[in-house]
Order: C-alpha cells, then sequence, then structure tokens
C-alpha cells in the first residue's frame, strides 16, 4: 500500500470510529414506560435515529438532517434541509419539532439527537427577522473567518430555538440529549449551537461578535439583540431535568487511526483534537514541523506520523471553490516545496469541505510538479480560495459522499527519513 492509500485508509478508520450504528445503543437511557419522543438535527442525525430504533423499535419523532444524509427509519420522521446557509425547509421542520414538543408532561421522555450541522438544519429566525436576513447573516458568518465558538454565539440570540431553547421547549418532561462533538474542546453548549443546553451570554456579546468580525445585520437583527434574549441561562428551571451526553468526539477518532498505524509499524504523535485557526497559518506551522521532524530522523528510525483535529477556519478573499482542509492542504503543499518523504491528508469527517461536496485532499512531493505540468498556479489558487479547483484537476481530493457522522477535521503527516 501506498503512502496515499496509507493515509485515506486511516481516515476511513477515524470515520468508522465516529459511526453512530457502534455507540448510540450503549448510551441510550432505560426506555421508560411513558411517551417518548425523538428529535434532533445535524449531519449525523439521522444515522443517530436509525441506531435508536435498532435498539428501541419503532419511535416517534423528527429528526433534520441535511440533503442526502438521510436513513431509512421505522417511526421516526427524517426531514432533509439545507446546510450550511438553512432554507424554508429547515423553518418548517423546525416548527413542526417544536410543535410536536408542545403540551408534554413530566412522565414524558424527549431524546434529543444533535450532531454538527444543527445550526443551520434547525432554524427559527428571532423576533421579526426574515429567514432571507438570516440567510445572509449566516453566509458571512460563514466567510468572515470567525471561530465556530464566535460563530455560534451570535446564532443562539439570533435564534428561537438554540441556546437551550429546544430542550425549555420540551419541559416539564424529561429531556437526555446525546451529542456528537465537531467543535473544539467537545463544549456541548457549542455542538449544533447547543439547542439543549442553557448559555450565560448576552445579546450584548453577540452583538461584539458581529462587530468584531464585520458581519452586517438588518434592523431586525439589531432590534433582536437590543432586547431581552431568548436564549435559556443554565440554572433556568425549565432545564432542570435536562441531560446532555457527548457520546462521540474527535479525540475517540484520532486515537482509532493511531491505533491503526502503530499496528503498521509507525511512531505516532497528536498534536491534539481541538486545533483551530486560519487553514493557510496552520499548514504552514505543520510544514515546518513536519520538516523539522524529517531532518532528526535516520533510515533506521520507523515513519512518523502526526494526527491532529480541530475545526480551521478561512477569511474568504476570493472567489474560488473551497474548505478548511482544502485550503490546508494546499498551503501545505506550497510550504513543503515538494520535499521527498512527506505525503498528507486533510478531510472532514462529514465528507463535505466548505463549499464543496468533497471531504478534502491529498498532498505528495509531487503536488506542485504534477500541478505544474497541468499549467496550475498553486499560489493564485490559494490567493484566491481556490483549493477544491486546484485538488480536483490534479485527481487529489477525496470524495466520500456523505459519511453519516461529524467529528470536524481529521489531519494527518506521514512523514519518512529523507532520501
Amino acid at each position: 500500500m501506498d503512502d496515499k492509500a496509507v493515509l485515506i485508509s486511516l481516515f476511513q478508520t477515524a470515520v468508522a470510529a465516529a459511526d453512530p450504528m457502534r455507540f448510540i445503543a450503549r448510551n441510550l437511557p432505560t426506555r421508560p414506560q411513558g411517551r417518548v419522543l425523538v428529535v434532533g438535527a445535524g449531519k449525523a442525525s439521522a444515522r443517530m435515529a436509525e441506531a435508536v430504533e435498532a435498539a428501541w423499535g419503532p419511535c416517534e419523532g423528527l429528526v433534520i438532517t441535511r440533503y442526502g444524509h438521510a436513513r431509512p427509519t421505522q417511526g421516526i420522521r427524517i426531514i432533509e434541509a439545507a446546510h450550511p446557509v438553512p432554507d424554508t425547509t429547515g423553518v418548517t421542520a423546525t416548527q413542526q419539532m417544536l410543535d410536536l414538543l408542545r403540551g408534554l408532561t413530566a412522565d414524558d421522555l424527549v431524546l434529543a439527537l444533535v450532531s454538527g450541522g444543527a445550526s443551520a438544519l434547525l432554524c427559527k429566525p428571532a423576533g421579526a427577522m426574515t429567514l432571507q436576513e438570516k440567510q445572509a447573516v449566516n453566509a458571512s458568518l460563514l466567510q468572515s473567518g470567525a471561530p465556530i465558538e464566535q460563530m455560534n454565539l451570535l446564532r443562539k440570540h439570533l435564534s428561537g430555538v438554540k441556546g437551550g431553547q429546544l430542550a425549555a421547549a420540551a419541559a416539564p418532561a424529561q429531556v437526555v440529549a446525546l451529542l456528537i462533538s465537531d467543535v473544539p474542546g467537545d463544549d456541548p453548549a457549542m455542538i449544533g449551537s447547543g439547542p439543549t443546553v442553557g448559555d450565560p451570554s448576552t445579546p450584548a456579546e453577540a452583538m461584539a461578535v458581529a462587530e468584531r468580525w464585520g458581519i452586517p445585520l438588518p434592523p431586525s437583527a439589531h432590534k433582536v439583540l437590543s432586547g431581552p434574549t431568548g436564549v435559556v441561562p443554565p440554572g433556568d428551571p425549565r432545564l432542570s431535568r435536562v441531560r446532555n451526553h457527548v457520546v462521540a468526539a474527535p479525540a475517540q477518532s484520532l486515537a482509532a487511526a493511531a491505533d491503526d498505524a502503530r499496528k503498521a509499524g509507525f511512531e505516532v504523535q497528536i498534536l491534539g483534537d481541538d486545533l483551530a485557526g486560519e487553514a493557510r497559518e496552520v499548514a504552514r506551522a505543520h510544514a515546518a514541523r513536519a520538516l523539522a521532524a524529517q531532518a532528526e530522523r535516520t533510515p533506521a528510525d520507523p515513519p512518523l506520523l502526526i494526527l491532529s483535529g480541530g475545526e480551521l477556519t478561512v477569511t474568504r478573499r476570493g472567489d474560488g471553490i473551497g474548505g478548511p482542509n482544502a485550503e490546508y492542504a494546499l498551503a501545505l503543499a506550497l510550504a513543503l516545496q515538494g520535499a521527498q518523504g512527506i505525503h498528507a491528508i486533510a478531510c472532514d469527517t462529514d465528507g463535505v469541505d466548505g463549499a464543496a461536496e468533497v471531504a478534502g485532499a491529498t498532498v505528495a512531493p509531487d503536488t506542485l510538479a504534477r500541478a505544474h505540468a497541468a499549467g496550475l498556479d498553486a499560489d493564485a489558487a490559494l490567493a484566491r480560495n481556490d483549493a477544491h479547483s486546484f485538488f480536483a484537476a490534479i485527481g487529489d481530493q477525496v470524495v466520500t459522499g456523505p459519511t453519516l457522522t461529524n467529528v470536524n477535521d481529521f489531519r494527518a503527516l506521514l512523514i519518512r527519513p529523507a532520501e
């Protein structure tokens, strides 16, 4: 198996470790005698619902997932909607979910299934905001380069369902939320903008996010942020019967890949599962680290695998087709400048990287040479945020289709001693 194939195999191992069918059943509470209602949203939520019914049989409920990510279920309705910018279908489905939660009793159980992507798929614009205004704010956030924590803080205060509001709508029922983390640090309040988690932040802090990252806000959003927030504080009585459990996280997927690599005879370093920052800057730092590590290795040393996870960002400056993983890979190739013995992969575990239905890309010592032979300018592609077009032209994209999970980015550098 060549080094590119090795890296793709390790990525597949990481994705498989986060398959909800592997862990949902053992994290389910005891099924009560009363009514059970299953709700949820996210790119992995339909697969989570499928896993719930594999354990419990047919259930009542509604889950919203991304177009193309639906799964067969017995009783739970699966509705597909738009991501990363919400659409009318998502708004309608969110209202239907809130209607289902109305009138529950203390004897009822709500099982909430939340994964990355829920921020867009659960959509109920706050106040008098229109969907079109919400779409514009969301699109600006995605292009701003803001870290996910900042994006989700603003999203919560412009929403009627995030920041604990979904769970509050179910009171006085018991709520058990199973969460698949796609955020650095695995903070439940940040996963899908925390629809079942209380949040102490204020509208003023949300306004500061918009100002810091240059997000234009319509008058309706200004009005929302100048009044009382719908976000539910952590000590609110409506959240007293809510339990949130992170059942899958990036660290588990990195550990699975590391185990496979060690079995293959590689030395492994894990930089962390919560890396953040501008994709091209992180790539340059990783290239320097890889080159330094290679310079210290002898032919007798085993190959070195450097793994990392987290969520990188891209500040959009050009008009190309890109995403944080592809941009990382392109910046990495430029920084390595064809160094022999170093291969890399950068992919999103949900199979979707930024603006393309592509997981990410691989990098090899001959990446730049092949691109040059094809008439491509790597520096120009990076400048216009067109990394996906660049890797498509040389056949180095990684295309998986929907993986039905989401534990964020997977990056690996495989370093052999220089020849």
